[in-house]
């Protein structure tokens, strides 16, 4: 079907790559959870379906959801959909997981007792959590294993602090997509035999979103809520940078660029395989940190959330990601030769 990966000035790869192996993981993932109902159905495991807590969740309407935003990924491989038609496709599964009971309702009052509750705001509010978190991973995407690495790392700690405060069915999720990530890498590390394409980099955003969802709603914490946010703040930086950037430019924001984290690695002489292995220790870092948040109290959360914030944006800051951003000189008929970064004039604005 020609889902490959040409090289282009834009791209790191310098040979065609098949793509869409996003399909590979997903399989795991869907097969598994099969696997884990039939289980309970058949055999009379004791799980999550039957006998668990599902508080009104209509599970295979999420698993719907999660399968409609797989083949709009997918669909976007093999035949590159419009930005618009993408983002509307990846709207219309998130309003499948919502309208299946998979909310984010309530959240515990960080001031005080009793619960925040969001009412009808909830279904946008969930549909917006989920859209932001496809396309986070989705723009991190960019290195061989970078995004399923980062995926992989957010699912072991997920499942460590879901693990902690007996969240059975999160923790579950979280080693579905440890497993399907972790067997994944052996084909997408550098250098990648493949990409996991849109259908694979959209489907791991949705899964990080509903895994942290199943714990908000097991759980109405503000920490819950903070836990993935915090592991995942690499990417959601990188995002967050990137829109900047573009409005700045006057750019549209679904437009391309080489100036995300992992290309900055690079033109620093990282090289691809050391680029990634930073990221991954420093998600590592945020991981363990948003750990030790999940299991502390008080103003110690807040300490530990600030410090790994504060940290964080000193190396982004130092790395030059905010540069481009803030310093209008970058913008290139400002500048004068000598002052150009060494990435101008190879891969153009």
């Amino acid at each position: 079907m020609d889902a490959v990966d040409y090289p282009d000035q834009r791209r790191v790869n310098k040979r065609p790559v098949p793509r869409m192996g996003g399909l590979a993981m997903a399989m795991g993932i869907f097969v598994t959870i099969l696997v884990e109902v039939v289980g309970e159905y058949c055999f009379n495991w004791w799980g999550f379906y039957i006998h668990g807590d599902d508080r009104g969740i209509h599970h295979a309407g999420v698993l719907a959801g999660l399968f409609v935003i797989v083949m709009v990924g997918a669909i976007d491989d093999v035949r590159s959909l419009t930005p618009r038609a993408k983002l509307l496709g990846q709207i219309v599964g998130s309003l499948i997981i919502a309208a299946s009971g998979l909310l984010l309702s309530s959240i515990a009052n960080p001031f005080g007792d009793g619960f925040i509750e969001f009412g009808w705001f909830a279904y946008p509010l969930t549909v917006l959590y989920l859209v932001c978190f496809m396309n986070v991973m989705n723009l991190i995407d960019g290195l061989d294993g970078l995004a399923a690495g980062i995926a992989a790392i957010a699912a072991f700690f997920l499942f460590l602090i879901a693990f902690g405060r007996n969240l059975g069915e999160t923790a579950m999720l979280s080693v579905i997509l440890l497993g399907a990530t972790l067997a994944f890498l052996r084909f997408n590390f550098t250098p990648a035999s493949i990409f996991m394409g849109d259908s694979g980099s959209l489907m791991l955003g949705a899964m990080l979103g509903i895994i942290s969802l199943m714990g908000v709603m097991r759980s109405p914490t503000v920490i819950v809520l903070a836990v993935p946010l915090v592991i995942a703040a690499i990417p959601i930086a990188d995002t967050a940078a990137a829109i900047v950037r573009r409005v700045y430019h006057h750019q549209p924001i679904q437009q391309a660029d080489r100036k995300h984290l992992h290309h900055i690695l690079l033109s620093k002489g990282y090289g691809v395989k050391r680029s990634v292995i930073i990221v991954y220790l420093w998600t590592a870092v945020l991981g363990l940190g948003a750990w030790v948040m999940s299991n502390s109290h008080g103003v110690l959360v807040f300490a530990v959330a600030g410090i790994l914030m504060v940290v964080s944006f000193l190396i982004l800051w130092k790395l030059g990601l905010f540069d481009k951003v803030l310093r209008h000189h970058y913008h290139g008929r400002h500048l004068r030769q000598e002052d150009k970064p060494e990435w101008y004039g190879k891969h153009g604005r």
